[in-house]
């Protein structure tokens, strides 16, 4: 197992600041969940930054249960939504983007100290390392396509069918997430980035053409490899997890950052940047965007090309403000990964290398 898995995967005794009352936890799952029988037993998965996952396990079953913070949290304004979660994967259970089935959803803080809902346990694997290792170059390649497939069947979904039309704001994206995002940097700073108040003012004056363009879909908001479980040969994607960022929003913002891979290291955020990707099996990110195009329609190849280094510079600004989020998080305590601290780190590198796609445009 490499060191990636070894901090990411699996699952650990729960933390002093995640414990909770596990016989309330119990008596309320008999009454809500349909078959639950005790008694409960509770791990914490290792992975994730933001709202906390619990295995949890009796003698007939395992669930999961994701939830927000430890109640002694401070919470950004509009994280951790927790219902928003729990509704779009509801939502999306006939679909043909794979999500865990949903049980039950308690808003009740009472019960745990804080809401929660509970899901299927979905078995099957999650790769870490986006060079996929494990696997050899045909099947490498197999499960980009797998991915680049899941992503356009999420922005391919039909909002009024699937009662999901009204999940997010009107207007548009770009504007409001620069801003939303702005604000929380703001409220979660530490430690002054330059680069992220350049940032800040820069992006709302450069809005390129292609982000105005009126298109809606449902977006994930961090759609990426390691938030997807796949079956035991890597073949074929069972699951897609962690909406919290999930709502309605521009097509080319949710892939632009999916595609953040082919741009940032290893060590900076998982990425696939330094790799030989032709002796791994890996597509160049030219062919990537050509089989997004192909599978959605949603964009031309040449369209992409011309506003694209202002896509990505928009999503890594986004992601320096989100890891400066799990920064000031883990100064408080309550972050949910042993990992917070390293991660928090990342969002001054992170910001620098959005300011320079920012003067590529």
């Amino acid at each position: 197992m490499s060191e990636i898995d070894q901090n990411f995967s699996g699952t650990q005794e729960l933390p002093p600041s995640h414990l909770f009352d596990l016989e309330r936890l119990s008596t309320w799952m008999a009454e809500h969940v349909e078959g639950f029988l005790g008694p409960l037993n509770a791990r914490m998965f290792k992975g994730g930054q933001s709202n906390p996952t619990f295995l949890l396990q009796t003698p007939s079953r395992h669930y999961v249960m994701r939830s927000k913070p430890a109640p002694v949290a401070q919470l950004l304004p509009s994280a951790h939504a927790i219902e928003r979660e729990f509704r779009v994967m509801k939502a999306l259970e006939k679909s043909l983007v794979p999500v865990a089935q949903m049980l039950a959803l308690c808003t009740d803080e009472s019960i745990t100290g804080r809401a929660f809902f509970i899901m299927e346990m979905v078995q099957g694997q999650v790769f870490w390392d986006q060079s996929l290792p494990e696997l050899d170059a045909k099947k490498r390649r197999g499960v980009y396509q797998q991915m680049n497939q899941v992503i356009s069947h999420l922005h391919s979904v039909d909002l009024s069918a699937s009662g999901l039309s009204d999940f997010g704001k009107a207007g548009n994206y770009f504007e409001r997430q620069i801003a939303r995002w702005s604000q929380q940097y703001v409220a979660s700073e530490t430690v002054p980035i330059l680069e992220m108040e350049q940032l800040i003012e820069w992006l709302p004056n450069n809005l390129p053409p292609s982000s105005k363009d009126g298109k809606v879909c449902l977006v994930h908001g961090d759609y990426r490899l390691d938030n997807l479980i796949f079956d035991g040969k890597g073949e074929r994607i069972l699951a897609v997890l962690d909406w919290e960022l999930s709502t309605l929003g521009h097509p080319l913002a949710d892939f632009s950052y999916h595609c953040m891979s082919w741009h940032v290291t290893p060590e900076r955020f998982r990425g696939i940047l330094g790799y030989d990707l032709k002796a791994l099996g890996i597509p160049m990110e030219e062919e990537y965007i050509r089989w997004y195009c192909e599978n959605t329609g949603l964009a031309e190849p040449v369209q992409l090309k011309e506003d694209w280094a202002f896509f990505l510079s928009y999503n890594m600004f986004r992601m320096a403000a989100i890891l400066q989020g799990i920064a000031k998080r883990a100064q408080v305590g309550t972050a949910s990964s042993l990992q917070a601290q390293t991660a928090g780190e990342r969002a001054r590198p992170m910001a620098q290398l959005a300011w320079k796609y920012a003067q590529m445009c």
